[in-house]
């Protein structure tokens, strides 16, 4: 083999060489910009290429600023900034062309800006710099100086540099992009939570009676601290929405908020759900498992219906609680756990505590501060105010025009004794929004639960006699409550005579006093 060829060879060698390990080098990179040092440093090692640098352009202030370097101390790396146009880098950028300096001493261009060659005449360089494009845009340079040398092939070391610098493209694409979603992501984060802050704020939480605002007082209060809450109601009180409000009004409000349904879960899983499993720790434990106590780590964990909890689970939720720790299932490490525990029941726990049902010292460390829910036939003044609510809620939903609920309605709203609580009335509202054709929430709208007799003013043996006794029984108190609880007024708004109306108010026993 000629020497010619042999030096071919050894070149082709170290070219391979040279792009394999950048490949690398960009694969394994988490973030790409991060190989751009170590891709000089290739150069400088494999090929002899000194004081190599890459520049990337400031779009906002159309600098050229140097992003990585070899070769060159931090001060001279500083000073290394170029105007687009300005140099021999600038030049590279606006035209967008690679440029071959054999002597760098003889280049009126060339600024040496970084004073890293010291006396450019006296030195015998040679400078390379190309082009780094993403499409059609150049984004930034690559750069490397060489030893002038008749051995040396520019047009070789012009064509690897860019391959290189394409490369190089690609990572400052992918980069840029990283950045770009990882921006995109915490600003959706920082919305989300926002809104879920927005969302379960206390004040959102309706109801202006004596016994809400008892509520409102103790969210307020507790929130800022890191009390265990117990939040006691029957259900369809809204329990899980004060343990949201206590959650997002709280110091821990940027960590989790996880919730826990005890009743849900059967007595087997309850302490696989609470504190994970190791590989291995039963059959079908296949991987490692991480529980809700884990996920909630320095945030708050909600235990709902804690009332159902067995017994061994209760102990070790006890343990929990007092040396803030806990092991998975077949674990032998203690793993330490910061969470704050809010807990609500439907049940007695007194009842629970006089059965054995219930541990008495974990009792007493879960109703540190308790929080009384009451239900909806204890405060007959939030009726209507939930009503509205849900109407506008489900108006909106459901895009219909519903502007108001009826007299009649609104009568039967107010007498029904809502077993169901604020959840009833939420379904309740609901159903009456999709039945509704017209503006207004009929009684007929409600659920027959509601429309009892004495509630509706009608008793007849006919579902038929029934139905239209309630739509003339609502028309005529709409009428009369537009009129003020005037006959004749009201008989002219219905098209009838003021002798029939007379005769449908004492039929359906409307109290007159009551419209005006």
């Amino acid at each position: 083999m000629q020497p010619s060829s042999r030096s071919a060879l050894k070149r082709k060698v170290q070219e391979f060489t040279v792009l394999y390990e950048i490949g690398q080098l960009l694969v394994s990179s988490p973030d790409p910009k991060e190989a751009l040092n170590p891709i000089l440093k290739i150069l400088h090692s494999r090929m002899g290429m000194e004081r190599g640098t890459i520049t990337i352009l400031d779009s906002e202030t159309q600098d050229l600023n140097i992003e990585a370097a070899h070769g060159l101390t931090n001060q001279e790396r500083q000073r290394g900034h170029y105007q687009i146009g300005e140099g021999l880098t600038g030049k590279v950028v606006e035209t967008g062309e690679p440029v071959i300096i054999p002597h760098v001493g003889e280049e009126p261009l060339f600024l040496n800006r970084t004073k890293a060659r010291g006396d450019i005449g006296k030195e015998n360089i040679s400078f390379i710099c190309v082009p780094i494009r993403i499409g059609s845009f150049v984004c930034g340079t690559l750069s490397v100086d060489r030893l002038f040398s008749k051995e040396v092939s520019f047009e070789e070391d012009l064509r690897l540099l860019t391959v290189i610098a394409s490369n190089v493209a690609q990572a400052i694409r992918i980069s840029r992009m990283m950045a770009e979603e990882k921006d995109r992501l915490r600003h959706e984060n920082v919305t989300l939570r926002e809104q879920l802050k927005e969302r379960y704020s206390f004040y959102n939480i309706v109801g202006r009676s004596n016994k809400m605002r008892e509520v409102f007082e103790a969210i307020d209060q507790v929130s800022a601290s890191d009390a265990t809450v117990l939040i006691r109601g029957e259900s369809g009180t809204g329990k899980e929405l004060v343990a949201n409000a206590i959650h997002y009004n709280s110091l821990r409000s940027e960590k989790a908020f996880v919730k826990v349904n005890c009743a849900a879960l059967p007595e087997t899983l309850i302490e696989n759900e609470l504190f994970g499993h190791e590989k291995g720790a039963f059959t079908g434990a296949l991987e490692r498992r991480i529980g809700k106590f884990e996920h909630a780590h320095k945030g708050t964990l909600f235990l709902d219906e804690i009332g159902t909890l067995n017994l061994p689970a209760q102990a070790k939720l006890l343990r929990v609680l007092q040396e803030k720790e806990i092991e998975r299932i077949g674990g032998t490490n203690t793993i330490k756990v910061d969470v704050r525990i809010i807990t609500a029941t439907n049940k007695p726990l007194e009842k629970a505590l006089k059965e054995g049902d219930f541990r008495e010292d974990l009792y007493y460390r879960l109703n540190i501060f308790p929080i009384y829910l009451p239900p909806l036939r204890e405060k007959k003044t939030d009726i209507l105010l939930l009503a509205d609510y849900f109407l506008e809620k489900y108006s909106k939903k459901y895009k219909k025009d519903i502007r108001r609920i009826s007299t009649p309605a609104i009568d039967m709203l107010m007498r029904y004794h809502w077993p169901g609580n604020v959840r009833e009335l939420e379904n309740c509202m609901e159903r009456a929004v999709l039945l509704c054709a017209d503006h207004v929430i009929h009684s007929y709208h409600l659920p027959p639960t509601t429309q009892t007799a004495e509630e509706s003013g009608t008793v007849s043996s006919s579902s038929l006699q029934a139905a239209l006794a309630t739509f003339e029984r609502d028309i005529i108190i709409d009428a009369l409550k537009i009129s003020r609880g005037n006959i004749t007024a009201a008989a002219r708004l219905l098209d009838t005579s003021e002798r029939i109306m007379g005769l449908r108010v004492n039929k359906y026993r409307i109290k007159l006093k009551e419209l005006r």
